[in-house]
């Protein structure tokens, strides 16, 4: 059976660098093997976006 973790990050819109920064930061998680699963605009990030992400991973001792 396959197993995942996720990860939150939030990105406030608040400077006009915005879109850029997280851009660069979700190609970093990316490269990392993290996927992009739901993008929510949110007054949580200041007026900014949350992004969930998932990437799947082994259990100990298995074998691929």
């Amino acid at each position: 059976m396959k197993t995942f973790e996720y990860n939150i990050l939030s990105f406030p819109m608040t400077r006009k660098t915005g879109l850029a920064d997280m851009q660069a930061s979700l190609n970093a998680k990316g490269s990392e093997g993290w996927e992009v699963v739901s993008i929510s605009t949110s007054e949580f990030a200041n007026i900014g976006h949350t992004v969930f992400l998932k990437r799947e991973i082994t259990p100990a001792g298995a074998t691929a």
